[in-house]
């Protein structure tokens, strides 16, 4: 299983500021082979709680709460190590929708984003805000993809 990065939590203790948990995250989670999904941190509404963690079970596809945000570690494995097929002019078979506001970095390797019409190859520093819409990601490369996400509850469209 993929070690993910330690996390630093930090708190107060007697009016002073001090790291609470400095240790290799615990909850990854292998959904499909060679995709390692962590959902690091979350907050369970706006403005979130300095005060406590309400930890959560790690899922393919976020459920973020109503009101909250989830902070989330995800190695892409390349498409043919996951078994995924895509063939042109038919919809990617992870094509998928989330009723967030997401923002999304690419830490190593490349990553097509792909959009209903459209898509994109990402690379590390890349930058995606992803807002709401039906997508989906193609690693075909030969190495996997790490990206970073902050995914915040939104609106739905009326």
């Amino acid at each position: 299983m993929n070690k993910i990065p330690r996390r630093i939590v930090t708190g107060i203790k007697d009016g002073k500021s001090i790291i609470v948990e400095d240790q290799q995250v615990e909850n990854a989670v292998e959904h499909f082979p060679g995709l390692i999904i962590s959902d690091i941190w979350n907050t369970q509404n706006t403005p979130a709680s300095l005060e406590f963690e309400t930890r959560i079970p790690n899922t393919g596809f976020p459920q973020t709460p109503k009101n909250g945000t989830y902070f989330r570690y995800v190695v892409v494995p390349p498409d043919k190590d996951l078994g995924v097929e895509f063939k042109k002019g038919e919809p990617h078979p992870m094509m998928h929708t989330t009723q967030t506001l997401d923002y999304i970095i690419i830490l190593s390797g490349e990553l097509y984003l792909i959009m209903e019409e459209g898509e994109t190859l990402l690379k590390p520093g890349d930058i995606v805000i992803q807002r709401g819409t039906n997508h989906a990601w193609s690693n075909r490369s030969d190495e996997p993809c790490i990206q970073l996400a902050v995914l915040i509850d939104a609106k739905t469209k009326d």
